[in-house]
């Protein structure tokens, strides 16, 4: 089994989310989950399980180990937005610890490109 996003309404007042974060929510679970790293600029930063990945090579490393060890499935639970990022908030379920957890993805985008400059994964 390999990583999957299910439609999941979300609320109707939801703000509507930026292509590149569509994109790399739809790439982050597909069967080449490194594409995903094409949504951040260049010296992009993501912060996860207590590490931070620097640059779009180190992200792409990232995204592929997190797939590779582990099989889940993912559905969008929230959307809010604020002056300087887009919150998703997600519900992982899967073969890891815990079987369950709903992960907040915090994105900031830089102003010019609309890709990802900061991506901050937390519970």
């Amino acid at each position: 089994m390999s990583p999957s996003l299910t439609s999941e309404p979300v609320a109707t007042q939801s703000p509507v989310l930026a292509t590149a974060i569509v994109t790399y929510l739809d790439r982050s679970v597909s069967a080449r989950p490194q594409s995903a790293a094409l949504t951040f600029v260049d010296d992009a930063v993501v912060v996860d399980d207590g590490k931070t990945y620097n640059g779009q090579a180190a992200i792409a490393t990232w995204l592929s180990a997190t797939a590779a060890e582990f099989e889940y499935t993912t559905t969008q639970l929230s959307i809010t937005s604020d002056d300087t990022a887009v919150t998703v908030v997600n519900r992982i379920e899967g073969n890891f610890p815990g079987r369950s957890v709903d992960l907040k993805y915090r994105f900031e985008l830089n102003a010019e490109s609309g890709l990802i400059q900061k991506l901050t994964i937390s519970l």
